[in-house]
């Protein structure tokens, strides 16, 4: 046998060895790919039905769908996305990104617990205990509110839908989903916003315009807000957020703020002996002034967290231009108009609706702001 044959000989046990080595590594139990499914496992077998703290809620479809996992010897985490459904409530699934974080423990993948993913909004339930209050066309869950604030809450909402209904009659889910955190920083937490953009605010809604199949919308209440507000504020506000909640098949990105803010407000005023001079004391002290606005209100002029008198006159002014409309066309021709408005360019829609164009319009606007403004 030649010394190269001898040597090869030699080295063909060591050489099986490493071989037959490394293909055990590709299948133990700690190579990433098994770790990983093992993970996901964990997470499909741990998210089967909601956790025992949140029975009260009624939901349904309950699922996390993972996207990523990554691991540290015993510990991994798990990126997710929760998929749920407020049964009766939510046409289609909502959903927030999760983290999942799970421990190895005796060779098995166990959840340890889970929260919002980085930079993601929290879920009510994040921030504690949920209570339920169940109302004839409402539906409220609270975090860290008395079982009396919840059901006065319940009880304005359910006064509020057949108000709205009645000046947007229009087919809609007739119901609504109210959340009530504990407290003004809590509410900016779900909303993912600063909380200053909140204060002084009674209520906001969260939801997806247009026509296609969603979520149900929020109306997320400010406990301190909506502490500071007489029994009708409280009405007016509910009655407006609702009305966003009803409007919200015929609302796109197309239709104008002072429209859809404006007849909000209408709504919510209409049928009430509420006059200019009550409702609209920012955009009267403006006129008084003689300083008439130029123009309808534009988007930006009612973004949160400015100026508060300029913000205030912005809804003022959508409010009376929504409220001359109706006084002089019709509140059918009104209802037309938001419809139209969100799938045409408002002139277009004017001009099939009140036979005017946008400067038209204005123009009446301002005289009526003289009018019903002008005199102290």
């Amino acid at each position: 046998m030649s010394p190269l044959r001898r040597l090869l000989v030699r080295a063909l046990p060591l050489l099986l060895s490493v071989l037959l080595t490394g293909c055990g590594a590709s299948v133990a139990p700690d190579a990433p790919g098994t770790a990983e499914r093992d993970v996901r496992e964990a997470v499909a077998a741990w998210s089967r039905t909601p956790p025992a703290q949140l029975a009260g809620i009624p939901l349904e479809g309950w699922a996390y769908e993972v996207s990523a996992v990554s691991r540290s010897g015993d510990r991994a985490t798990a990126r997710a996305q929760l998929h749920y459904r407020l049964t009766g409530y939510d046409k289609a699934p909502a959903g927030s990104a999760r983290e999942v974080r799970l421990s190895r423990d005796g060779g098995r993948w166990r959840v340890s617990g889970d929260g919002p993913a980085p930079g993601a909004p929290p879920e009510l339930w994040d921030q504690g205990p949920v209570a339920v209050v169940r109302g004839a066309h409402s539906l409220v869950l609270g975090g860290g509110q008395d079982a009396g604030t919840l059901s006065a809450v319940a009880a304005e909402a359910d006064r509020a839908v057949p108000a709205v209904s009645a000046g947007w009659p229009r087919p809609w889910a007739g119901r609504v989903v109210v959340l009530v955190p504990a407290s003004l920083e809590r509410m900016a937490q779900l909303l993912g916003r600063p909380a200053a953009e909140y204060r002084g605010m009674g209520a906001v809604t969260t939801g997806r315009v247009g026509a296609a199949a969603a979520p149900a919308d929020r109306v997320v209440v400010n406990p301190k807000g909506w502490a500071e507000l007489s029994g009708a504020g409280r009405g007016v506000v509910l009655t407006h957020e609702v009305t966003h909640v009803a409007t919200r098949a015929a609302t796109t990105a197309r239709t104008p703020l002072w429209l859809s803010e404006g007849l909000a407000d209408w709504v919510a005023y209409r049928g009430t002996a509420t006059t200019p001079q009550q409702a609209a004391p920012a955009l009267g002290r403006a006129v008084r002034r003689g300083v008439l606005p130029g123009a309808l209100p534009a988007d930006g002029e009612f973004a949160f967290g400015g100026d508060p008198e300029a913000l205030a006159r912005a809804y003022e002014g959508a409010w009376l231009a929504c409220r001359l409309i109706a006084s002089r066309w019709g509140d059918a021709v009104l209802v037309r108009l938001y419809e139209r408005a969100g799938r045409e360019p408002l002139a277009s829609a004017l001009e099939e609706t009140v036979g005017g164009d946008p400067p038209g319009l204005t123009l009446a606007w301002q005289a009526a702001l003289r009018q019903e403004l002008g005199a102290p």
